[in-house]
C-alpha cells in the first residue's frame, strides 16, 4: 500500500528543521545537487536555443566575441525595437 503526503512548503521547512544536523546535511545537498544538475540542463537548453537563432540569422555563436554574444542577446531581448544592423 502506497500513501501519499502532501505538505505545504511551510510543514516541510518546520520538518527540516526539526531533524538532526547531520540528516538536514544529507538533505540539503541533495536539494542543491539536483537544482544544480536542473540549472545545467536549462543552460544547456539555452545555448542551443541561441545557436538555432543565430544559425538562422546566418550567424555562428561560437565565433562571435563576448561582446558580439552580449550585443546579440541585448537585441533579441528587445526585439520590439529596431534590429540592431550588427545582426541583419
Amino acid at each position: 500500500m502506497e500513501l501519499t503526503l502532501k505538505l505545504t512548503t511551510e510543514q516541510i521547512i518546520d520538518f527540516i528543521q526539526q531533524i538532526p544536523p547531520e540528516e538536514k546535511v544529507a538533505v540539503l545537498t541533495t536539494l542543491a545537487e539536483q537544482a544544480h544538475a536542473e540549472h545545467d540542463q536549462q543552460i544547456k537548453y539555452g545555448e542551443a536555443k541561441v545557436r538555432k537563432i543565430c544559425a538562422a540569422r546566418g550567424l555562428d555563436w561560437d565565433a562571435m566575441t563576448e561582446d558580439e554574444r552580449i550585443d546579440f542577446i541585448d537585441d533579441l531581448v528587445h526585439e520590439d525595437r529596431e534590429w540592431n544592423q550588427r545582426f541583419p
